[in-house]
């Protein structure tokens, strides 16, 4: 088998997880810390379980160059939270399930029938933050 390309990667997504009061809590200054430093297009709060997750949460779309800094500042800045990045290659469920990065406990991912495996990968979406500060 070929390794697959780098290239195929259009953009990432960063599900932001949380449960209960407090994880929301830390969850939302989360999100104002990130709309703070990174140029990205933060997505609805959904405090219902939505798609193929298993908690509450919020997506972050990202464009390739900034994994590079927007990813280690996630991991040392998370607080407790689970948080799956994963690219948009086109194949949404090897995307969420074979492909994705941990951060954090691994939820599971449930109601994978909602994922293809065939669609076509998802450019970054626009930006909805300008950032203030740096990471």
């Amino acid at each position: 088998m070929n390794p697959r390309k780098i290239a195929e990667i259009a953009s990432y997504h960063a599900h932001i997880y949380f449960d209960g009061a407090e994880q929301r809590a830390i969850a939302m200054d989360l999100r104002e810390r990130i709309a703070e430093r990174f140029t990205v297009a933060l997505g609805r709060v959904h405090d219902r379980l939505v798609g193929p997750h298993a908690r509450s949460m919020y997506q972050v779309s990202f464009d390739v160059p900034s994994f590079a800094t927007f990813v280690p500042w996630l991991m040392l800045n998370r607080r407790g939270l689970a948080i799956l990045v994963h690219p948009n290659t086109g194949r949404e469920l090897s995307d969420h399930i074979d492909q994705g990065l941990w951060l954090g406990e691994i939820l599971p991912i449930v109601n994978q029938d909602m994922l293809r495996d065939e669609t076509e990968a998802e450019e970054v979406r626009e930006p909805n933050t300008a950032p203030t500060l740096l990471p």
